[in-house]
C-alpha cells in the first residue's frame, strides 16, 4: 500500500513515511491510494473476532512495511483489558429501541482519543527505534487529543511532545490532566487565541520544511493518517455488535469538530462497511453542518468562535475535511488544491458547485447542531429515563442522533468522552457531581507545569528550538 497527498504530490509513501511525517511536503494530507474492499466473506471472518485481532486485520490492509508478527504484537500490547477496562474494548448499550451508545473512552484519559494514541505512541517508539532516529512530536489541542497524546507519549523513548491548547477555553479537568504531567519529554504551550489558532501554528511549522527535517517535526493530530487508521477498527466492531448477520445496516452519529471521528468512519464506508448514514453533530460552531446542508465551507475567525459547553468541538477549520473532499471530488487533486490552498487560505472559505454539492449524498452524511440548552436536556433526559451519564460532546452526537434516526436502521452514537471532564455541566443538568476514577481524585490540585505565548508561530519555533537539543 501506498500513500499521496490530497494536492498532488506524486511521491508515493510507505505507511511508515508518513507516520513520522503528518503533512505531506504540499501542505496537503496523505491518504491510500484506493482503500481496500472488504467483502461479504470477509466480513464473515472478522465478525467475532476480540478487537486486537480485528485491529490487525484492518490495519494490515494499509501497512505492509512493519512485519506482521510486529505488527501483531503492537496491537496486541496496546488494546487490552488492563488499559481499557473491558474485554470488548468499545462495548455497546442500548438505550431506546435501536439507539445505541458505543463506548470509546475507557482509556487512560477518559476519551475517544485513547483509543488512536495508544497504539499510536507504541508504533512511534518502535519505528524511531527501528531507525535510530528521534522524534520532536508538534501538537494542537482543544480538549482531548493532547492529554490523550502526552499519557500515550511520556516516557516513550526517542519522543518529546510539544503540545498547543487555547488558554481559559478548556475544561478545568482537561486542563489539569495536560499541565499535571510532570515528565521531562512532555511540554505544554497555553497560547493566547482559540483551538484555530494552535492549529494553525501547527501547520504553518509543517510547512516549513528546512525547520521541520532540521528539529525532526512529527504531528499526532488527526491530519496523521496513522490516527485515523486505527479510528476506523472501532466502527468495525460496533457493527459487528450491533448486527447478527452482515446483510443488515446501521448508521453512526458523531459529534464532529475537527472531522478526523467521522472521516474514519467515511473511509470504513468506503471500505465496503454496510453504513446507511453518517450523522455529522455540531455544537454551535456549525461550520460543518452549514456545509453539509448548503455545500458552502465558510471559516469563522476568532471572534467568531463561540465558547461552548462541549469545548473540544469549538474547531471553525477542520484539519481533516481535506480528505473527505478529495473522494467528495473524485480524488481531483487541482480542485482539492484549489478549495483548500487558495479559497480556504487566502477567501476564507469555498463554495461546491451545484453537481459537487449533489454528491455528497452518495457518501452517506447528513448533519444537525445542538445547542447549550439542548445539550444539558439531553444530558438530564438520558440519566433521567436510562440511568446513564453522558458528557456535553457525547449529548450532541445523541440529540442529532434521535433526529435524524432512520425507521429500522440502529443508530450508534459514538461516545467522546467521561462525563467527569465536564463536571460544571453535569452539575447544571444533575444537580450532582459526576464520578471518576479514584486515581484522579485531586487531579486539579496537582503542581502545574506548563508555558503561555502569544499565537506566534515564531515564538513557538524558538521554544521548541531550545527545548529539543539532543
Amino acid at each position: 500500500m501506498k500513500y499521496i497527498s490530497t494536492r498532488g504530490d506524486a511521491t508515493e509513501r510507505h505507511f511508515c513515511d508518513i507516520l513520522l511525517e503528518g503533512l505531506a511536503p504540499d501542505g496537503g494530507l496523505y491518504l491510500p491510494m484506493h482503500y481496500p474492499q472488504v467483502d461479504a466473506a470477509t466480513l464473515a471472518r472478522w465478525r467475532g473476532l476480540p478487537y486486537a485481532e480485528l485491529a490487525f486485520e484492518i490495519l494490515s490492509l494499509y501497512i505492509d512495511d512493519i512485519p506482521a508478527a510486529d505488527l501483531k504484537a503492537l496491537v496486541k500490547r496496546t488494546y487490552t483489558k488492563d488499559v481499557f477496562g473491558t474485554d470488548a474494548i468499545v462495548p455497546l448499550k442500548k438505550l431506546e429501541n435501536g439507539v445505541y451508545l458505543e463506548a470509546l473512552s475507557n482509556g487512560p484519559t477518559l476519551a475517544f482519543k485513547d483509543m488512536a494514541m495508544q497504539l499510536l505512541g507504541n508504533l512511534f517508539e518502535y519505528e524511531l527505534e527501528r531507525r535510530g532516529e528521534t522524534l520532536n512530536i508538534l501538537g494542537a489541542t482543544s480538549g482531548d487529543t493532547g492529554s490523550a497524546a502526552e499519557y500515550a507519549m511520556r516516557g516513550k523513548h526517542g519522543v518529546r511532545v510539544f503540545m498547543l491548547s487555547p488558554n481559559g477555553r478548556m475544561s478545568p479537568f482537561q486542563q489539569a490532566q495536560m499541565f499535571s504531567l510532570q515528565d521531562e519529554n512532555i511540554h505544554n504551550i497555553a497560547i493566547e487565541g482559540v483551538f484555530d489558532d494552535c492549529q494553525d501554528i501547527v501547520k504553518a511549522v509543517s510547512n516549513d520544511l528546512a525547520f521541520k527535517r532540521e528539529q525532526r517535526i512529527g504531528t499526532v493530530n488527526s491530519i496523521n493518517w496513522a490516527r485515523l487508521l486505527a479510528q476506523v477498527v472501532y466502527y468495525f466492531a460496533g457493527y459487528f455488535q450491533a448486527t447478527k448477520s452482515n446483510d443488515e445496516r446501521v448508521s453512526f452519529a458523531v459529534p464532529s469538530g475537527n472531522f478526523g471521528n467521522i472521516c474514519a468512519g467515511h473511509i470504513a464506508r468506503m471500505m465496503g462497511l454496510p453504513i446507511e448514514r453518517l450523522v455529522l453533530a455540531t455544537n454551535e460552531n456549525d461550520v460543518l453542518d452549514e456545509f453539509f446542508r448548503t455545500g458552502r465551507y465558510r471559516v469563522r475567525g476568532s471572534a467568531e468562535t463561540h465558547e461552548t459547553s462541549s469545548p473540544s468541538m469549538d474547531i471553525s477549520k477542520a484539519s481533516n475535511f481535506e480528505r473527505f473532499v478529495f473522494d467528495l471530488l473524485g480524488r481531483d487533486t487541482g480542485r482539492t488544491r484549489e478549495l483548500f490552498a487558495a479559497k480556504v487560505a487566502h477567501e476564507g472559505g469555498f463554495a461546491l458547485s451545484q453537481d459537487e454539492f449533489a454528491r455528497i449524498e452518495g457518501f452517506g452524511f447528513v448533519s444537525g447542531k445542538s445547542t447549550h440548552a439542548e445539550r444539558v436536556a439531553t444530558i438530564r433526559d438520558t440519566w433521567q429515563r436510562f440511568g446513564t451519564m453522558i458528557d456535553t460532546h457525547t449529548a450532541d452526537g445523541l440529540k442529532v442522533a434521535r433526529e435524524r434516526h432512520a425507521n429500522g436502521v440502529p443508530i450508534l452514537v459514538l461516545e467522546t468522552a467521561l462525563p467527569a471532564k465536564f463536571a460544571e455541566t453535569i452539575r447544571e443538568a444533575l444537580g450532582r457531581d459526576p464520578e471518576r476514577p479514584a486515581e484522579l481524585a485531586d487531579l486539579e490540585q496537582r503542581p502545574k507545569r506548563f508555558t503561555v505565548m502569544a499565537a506566534d508561530a515564531a515564538q513557538v519555533k524558538r521554544y521548541i528550538g531550545e527545548h529539543c537539543r539532543d
